[in-house]
Protein backbone atom coordinates (compact mmCIF):
# COMPACT_ATOMS: atom_id res chain seq x y z
CA UNK A 1 0.00 0.00 0.00
CA UNK A 2 2.82 2.44 0.80
CA UNK A 3 4.51 1.68 -2.39
CA UNK A 4 1.09 2.27 -4.12
CA UNK A 5 0.69 5.21 -2.61
CA UNK A 6 3.47 6.85 -3.35
CA UNK A 7 3.78 5.97 -6.84
CA UNK A 8 0.41 7.70 -7.13
CA UNK A 9 2.41 10.80 -6.35
CA UNK A 10 0.57 11.40 -2.54
CA UNK A 11 4.50 11.91 -1.21
CA UNK A 12 8.03 11.68 -2.12
CA UNK A 13 10.06 8.33 -1.08
CA UNK A 14 12.16 10.34 0.85
CA UNK A 15 9.70 11.67 3.10
CA UNK A 16 8.27 8.03 3.29
CA UNK A 17 12.14 6.82 4.23
CA UNK A 18 12.33 10.08 6.56
CA UNK A 19 8.63 9.43 8.57
CA UNK A 20 10.00 5.38 8.94
CA UNK A 21 13.33 6.56 9.97
CA UNK A 22 11.66 8.27 12.64
CA UNK A 23 9.08 6.30 14.31
CA UNK A 24 11.89 3.62 14.31
CA UNK A 25 14.36 5.60 16.55
CA UNK A 26 11.23 6.90 19.07
CA UNK A 27 11.89 6.31 22.82
CA UNK A 28 10.74 2.72 23.55
CA UNK A 29 11.00 0.88 20.45
CA UNK A 30 13.06 -2.66 20.58
CA UNK A 31 15.81 -2.10 18.05
CA UNK A 32 15.89 -5.83 17.42
CA UNK A 33 12.98 -5.57 14.44
CA UNK A 34 10.23 -6.95 16.10
CA UNK A 35 8.09 -4.02 16.38
CA UNK A 36 9.02 -2.82 12.91
CA UNK A 37 5.69 -3.50 11.27
CA UNK A 38 3.73 -1.11 13.95
CA UNK A 39 6.54 1.35 12.93
CA UNK A 40 5.66 1.05 9.50
CA UNK A 41 1.52 1.18 9.78
CA UNK A 42 2.33 4.24 12.71
CA UNK A 43 4.78 5.83 10.23
CA UNK A 44 2.13 5.64 6.89
CA UNK A 45 -0.43 6.73 9.48
CA UNK A 46 1.30 9.90 10.33
CA UNK A 47 2.57 10.87 6.83
CA UNK A 48 -1.16 10.40 5.40
CA UNK A 49 -2.59 12.31 8.63
CA UNK A 50 -0.10 15.14 8.23
CA UNK A 51 -0.71 15.62 4.93
CA UNK A 52 -4.54 15.82 4.88
CA UNK A 53 -5.01 12.47 3.39
CA UNK A 54 -6.51 10.92 5.80
CA UNK A 55 -8.54 11.55 9.39
CA UNK A 56 -6.53 9.76 12.34
CA UNK A 57 -9.99 8.79 13.95
CA UNK A 58 -11.02 7.12 10.83
CA UNK A 59 -7.45 5.35 10.42
CA UNK A 60 -8.07 4.48 13.80
CA UNK A 61 -11.45 3.07 13.46
CA UNK A 62 -10.27 0.89 10.68
CA UNK A 63 -7.30 -0.69 12.59
CA UNK A 64 -10.03 -1.53 15.43
CA UNK A 65 -12.39 -3.04 12.77
CA UNK A 66 -9.87 -4.97 11.26
CA UNK A 67 -8.31 -6.41 14.56
CA UNK A 68 -11.76 -7.74 15.63
CA UNK A 69 -12.61 -8.98 11.83
CA UNK A 70 -9.22 -11.12 12.63
CA UNK A 71 -10.24 -11.96 15.93
CA UNK A 72 -13.92 -13.08 14.78
CA UNK A 73 -12.14 -15.26 12.14
CA UNK A 74 -11.73 -18.75 12.29
CA UNK A 75 -8.38 -20.28 11.75
CA UNK A 76 -7.17 -20.82 7.81
CA UNK A 77 -10.00 -18.54 6.47
CA UNK A 78 -9.22 -15.06 4.89
CA UNK A 79 -9.92 -12.09 6.93
CA UNK A 80 -12.44 -10.08 6.00
CA UNK A 81 -13.34 -6.91 7.25
CA UNK A 82 -17.25 -8.20 7.12
CA UNK A 83 -15.94 -10.77 9.88
CA UNK A 84 -16.05 -7.42 12.29
CA UNK A 85 -18.81 -8.63 14.38
CA UNK A 86 -19.70 -4.51 14.95
CA UNK A 87 -19.73 -3.46 11.69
Amino acid sequence: MTVHLHEKGLFAWGEWAEALSKELHKPGRVGDGRDYFDCWVAALSELLVSRGIADASVIFDLQQSWQRAAEATPHGQPIELANDPLR
